[in-house]
């Protein structure tokens, strides 16, 4: 899932161009995202910070990797890697 700063009705025409189909959260006070140290501030305004977290189960986050600039993002075969090193370390 994602979260975002944008307003619902954004996010659903995000979603129908982009054709992704995993959940996306509007967070349009930015709660979420300042509990989770996730507000960029850029030209006047506040927007979503990217990160990627691995949650487990019980809802312990067990992975962060945040950046400060909002144009870059962690490569998914990275995720997948933490994942796979954290699924092994729990057996």
């Amino acid at each position: 899932m994602a979260v975002s700063a944008d307003p619902p009705e954004a996010l659903k025409t995000h979603l129908a161009r982009t054709g992704w189909t995993f959940t996306l959260l509007s967070d349009t006070k930015a709660e979420a995202l300042r509990r989770y140290d996730l507000v960029h501030h850029t030209n006047g305004q506040d927007i979503a910070r990217p990160a990627e977290f691995l949650i487990d189960p019980t809802g312990t986050v067990r992975w962060v990797d945040k950046t400060d600039d909002f144009r870059i993002r962690t490569r998914p075969e990275t995720v997948l890697q933490v994942f796979d090193r954290l699924k092994a370390g729990e057996r």
